[in-house]
């Protein structure tokens, strides 16, 4: 690592102090801010697997509004919904700080026309020194009365795709894919304030879904 990485990674971390934001650095991955993504931006899509040949894919759920555009399974699910991921490794201590409040915003939304998906990276560092006995998400989650699903990204692409190298990341979008409330690291005290922030934006996004077609 030369003197301008660590450089940064020190400001970052007297930054994260200061603001009483926790954040935990994905390793063997840069993170590149200027690379971020940005309210308004497309979601970049993506097929993740949520158990052994199984694959979840955001094209299920969300589409671009462009003429002709439909979702990938239109006709047994037509439905446009708000999508909910959060980037997170059971190594990842701001993480298990904010899979509480997801579940509780995730309990109170669980019925409607959103989907809330945890998107683990656990086994993308596992071949990193000190990560190889990391559990895993699974079993871990389940026992912290987790339930929302788990969506593994097994080499780190989507992560990438995302800049999501900062964990917790937390990205909504809407029914068209565009991204409308995005969050990195978890903010020591600002429990409350997070979760109202959260079901505020979730309501808004429900509230302007089309009319369901089933």
């Amino acid at each position: 690592m030369n003197y301008i990485k660590i450089l940064s990674l020190v400001s970052f971390f007297i930054a994260s102090v200061l603001s009483g934001q926790q954040a935990a650095k994905t390793p063997g991955m840069d993170s590149a801010d200027n690379n971020d993504l940005q309210v308004g931006d497309i979601a970049p899509s993506w097929a993740l697997m949520y158990s052994p040949g199984k694959f979840e894919f955001l094209k299920n759920w969300a589409e671009v509004d462009t003429s002709g555009a439909k979702l990938r399974k239109f006709m047994s699910q037509p439905d446009k919904h708000v999508v909910l991921m959060s980037f997170f490794a059971t190594w990842c201590q701001p993480c298990m700080k904010e899979l509480p409040i997801l579940e509780d915003v995730y309990q109170k939304y669980k019925d409607g026309r959103i989907k809330f998906f945890l998107v683990d990276i656990t086994e993308a560092t596992r071949n990193n020194p000190g990560y190889e006995n990391m559990p895993k998400a699974g079993p871990f989650l389940r026992e912290k009365g987790v339930t929302m699903q788990i969506l593994y990204d097994t080499r780190g692409k989507t992560m990438e795709r995302y800049n999501a190298q900062t964990l917790p990341r937390l990205f909504v979008m809407d029914g068209n894919r565009m991204l409308t409330f995005m969050r990195r690291g978890f903010h020591e005290g600002e429990e409350e304030k997070f979760n109202k922030e959260l079901s505020a934006e979730i309501e808004r996004l429900l509230s302007q879904l089309p009319p369901s077609q089933n």
